[in-house]
C-alpha cells in the first residue's frame, strides 16, 4: 500500500515539474483565470450606470424644463444634445449618441394644465435589455414627476402620460438583438480556433519544415492557410444568417452586399490574429488553449451582452482592438437597422486596419520562429 502511494506520489511529482517548467504553461495557469475575473467583474454587468439622452423640446416651458431637470439631476441621465429638429432626433439614435430621446410636445404645459400631457420617449432597440432598462428609470423619474405635480395641484390622474417607441426593435424582443450579434461571435470562435490549429497541427506532425523548404514565400504559405478559414467562416456566418431569417423569422432591412462586406474584413482580421496564435504555438494543444485564453475576453468586451459604454474606461479603450466589437456593431445595424456602407466607415476602416496589423505580424513570426 505504502509503495503503491510512493509511485502515486512520484508520478504527481513529475507531472507538476512538467507542466511548471514550461514558462508558457505556467502563464495560462495562473494569468487567464485572474484576468478573466477581472473582466467579468468589471466588464460582464448588467447594471445602467450611464443613459446618454437627447431632447427635442417644442415647448420650452416652466413645467417642461422641471421635467428635464429631474433627469439631469440623476446620477443616471446624462443629457448629451438639445434638438430643434426631428432629424436630429433619428440622427443622435443612429450615431449611439444617444439611447434614449425625450420628445416634449409644444403644446406640454398647456395640456398639463388642462388634466393630462403626452412625453413621447425614443428608446435605440437595438440593444434590446438595455433599452428595456433605460425606458424603466426615464419611467421612474416621470412618476416622481406626477407625484409631485399632483401634490401640487390636486390632480387625480397622472398628469404626463410616456408614450415610449423603441426603434429598430418595437417589441423589445431579446433573440433580435441576439441572434445577429451571434453571426458574428459564433463565426469568430470556430474561425479563430480552425486558424490557429492550422499551422500548429503542422509543426506537430513535423510537416512544416518540409513546407518551409519548398518554393512556397511565407506570404504565399500564409494566404494558403488563410484562404480555406476565411470561407469556412463566410458559410458558418451564412448558416447562422439563414437561421436567424427562416428558423426565428427575424425581418432583414439592410443590404446582403453590405453585410458580406463586412464579414469578410471581420473574417480577415479574426484569421489575422488566429494566424499570430498559430506562429506563436508549437502544438495544437497550445494552440487551443491559447484560443480559448483569447475568446473569453473577445466576448466579454464585444458588446454582445453588456454595453461597453458601462464598462470602466480603461477597458473601453481595449475594445478598439477587437475585431469581434466591430463585427457585432455591424451585423446588427445592418440587420435591424438597415445601415449602409457609408454609415458603417467606422466599423469598417478599424476592422481593415487590425487584418492589416495581425496579417503582417503573422508574416514576420513566419520568417522568424
Amino acid at each position: 500500500m505504502l509503495a503503491s502511494l510512493l509511485r502515486i506520489v512520484a508520478l504527481t511529482r513529475k507531472e507538476l515539474l512538467a507542466v511548471l517548467k514550461d514558462r508558457r504553461a505556467r502563464m495560462s495557469l495562473l494569468i487567464p483565470p485572474i484576468l478573466q475575473c477581472l473582466l467579468f467583474g468589471y466588464a460582464a454587468t448588467y447594471d445602467l450606470s450611464h443613459i446618454p439622452y437627447a431632447v427635442l423640446d417644442r415647448s420650452h416651458s416652466t413645467a417642461s424644463q422641471d421635467l428635464l431637470a429631474r433627469f439631469d439631476g440623476t446620477r443616471l441621465f446624462e443629457r448629451v444634445a438639445n434638438l430643434s429638429t426631428q432629424r436630429q432626433v433619428r440622427d443622435s439614435i443612429d450615431d449611439r449618441r444617444a439611447l434614449l430621446a425625450i420628445e416634449i410636445p409644444a403644446d406640454f404645459a398647456r395640456r398639463l394644465q388642462a388634466g393630462g400631457a403626452d412625453l413621447q420617449i425614443i428608446a435605440d432597440g437595438r440593444n434590446s435589455n438595455t433599452a428595456g432598462t433605460a425606458l424603466g428609470y426615464a419611467q421612474s423619474v416621470v412618476d416622481d414627476f406626477n407625484s409631485d405635480w399632483r401634490a401640487d395641484h390636486g390632480q387625480a390622474g397622472p398628469p404626463v402620460m410616456v408614450a415610449a417607441r423603441a426603434w429598430y426593435n418595437p417589441n423589445l424582443v431579446t433573440r433580435w438583438n441576439m441572434i445577429p450579434g451571434l453571426i458574428g461571435t459564433l463565426t469568430m470562435i470556430q474561425t479563430l480556433m480552425l486558424t490557429a490549429m492550422s499551422v500548429a497541427r503542422e509543426r506537430e506532425q513535423g510537416t512544416f519544415d518540409q513546407l518551409l523548404v519548398t518554393p512556397f514565400r511565407p506570404a504565399e504559405i500564409m494566404a494558403g492557410k488563410a484562404l480555406p478559414s476565411m470561407l469556412v467562416g463566410i458559410i458558418q456566418a451564412t448558416g447562422v444568417l439563414l437561421v436567424a431569417q427562416v428558423w426565428f423569422r427575424i425581418p432583414f432591412q439592410g443590404s446582403f452586399l453590405t453585410l458580406y462586406a463586412g464579414l469578410t474584413l471581420f473574417v480577415l482580421a479574426a484569421v489575422g490574429v488566429g494566424l499570430v496564435v498559430s506562429a506563436l504555438c508549437q502544438t495544437m494543444q497550445q494552440a487551443m488553449l491559447f484560443s480559448f485564453i483569447l475568446i473569453m475576453p473577445f466576448a466579454l468586451l464585444s458588446g454582445l451582452t453588456t454595453p461597453i459604454s458601462n464598462m470602466p474606461l480603461s477597458l473601453q479603450y481595449f475594445t478598439f482592438i477587437n475585431p469581434l466589437r466591430y463585427a457585432i456593431d455591424i451585423t446588427q445595424r445592418v440587420y435591424l437597422e438597415g445601415a449602409g456602407a457609408g454609415v458603417l466607415m467606422p466599423d469598417l476602416w478599424p476592422l481593415a486596419a487590425i487584418a492589416a496589423a495581425t496579417l503582417a505580424a503573422a508574416s514576420w513570426l513566419f520568417k522568424r520562429l
